[in-house]
């Protein structure tokens, strides 16, 4: 496999970043992190644009009597010294108690563990080969899968006079564009909104003049464009 091709090391370190590549995949692929600097590079930028993302959410703390309760079932409380009844000293009944904290112990377990991530969507936006030579522009979209929340990176440099700038743009199967936002030529764009997706049949990056476009729709050659597929 080549590990060198940015779109496949992209896709690979986004899903390591968000946890969703595991078991022997995760482990071969941290044993191939020190030897190649493009999957290094592909974590590092996966890390700062989604990690910021996650200092949104307010961390939800267990109920106070969840501990106390899981140390009596493990453990069990002290009891006062006594003669044991007749009924405590069967078998049957201690196995069957055993049997009932192991049952309760292991639908704990389940219930806290966490739902299982959905990997992120990605989208390539190739050159447009009607924009003549512009700005040639290959980037790498990746969405997570609520649709909230987009990184746009650049695969190679994208070469921008000073007197341009590149605006992202999601385009609907009908209608106009919209905007969202600026894209940097050497680091690319972070977008957080809560319907991304909403309507959104692909993604393009149009030439602007400085500041974007004034318009509010592309007024420039699309340099761009790669469609979504969910």
């Amino acid at each position: 496999m080549d590990y060198g091709r940015p779109a496949l090391a992209d896709r690979l370190a986004a899903e390591y970043v968000l946890g969703t590549l595991r078991g022997p995949a995760r482990r071969r692929f941290e044993a191939l992190l020190p030897a190649h600097p493009a999957l290094r590079a592909a974590v590092a930028f996966w890390q700062s644009g989604l990690e910021p993302l996650a200092g949104s959410i307010e961390p939800v703390p267990p109920p106070p009597a969840l501990w106390p309760r899981i140390e009596r079932q493990l453990f069990g409380a002290p009891a006062p010294a006594a003669v044991p009844r007749w009924w405590q000293r069967l078998g049957l009944w201690q196995g069957l108690a055993g049997s009932a904290l192991v049952a309760t112990l292991a639908l704990g377990l389940v219930l806290m563990q966490p739902p299982p991530a959905q990997p992120p969507i990605v989208v390539v936006l190739d050159p447009n080969p009607q924009a003549g030579g512009v700005a040639a522009a290959n980037f790498v979209a990746s969405i997570s899968a609520d649709g909230r929340a987009l990184v746009l990176r650049p695969v190679g440099p994208v070469s921008v006079s000073a007197e341009r700038a590149l605006e992202l743009w999601a385009v609907p199967a009908d209608g106009a564009p919209r905007s969202l936002g600026l894209v940097s030529p050497q680091q690319g764009a972070t977008v957080v909104q809560p319907r991304l997706l909403q309507g959104t049949a692909a993604f393009a990056v149009s030439l602007e003049p400085p500041g974007g476009s004034p318009t509010g729709a592309p007024t420039g050659p699309i340099v761009s464009v790669g469609k979504l597929r969910l």
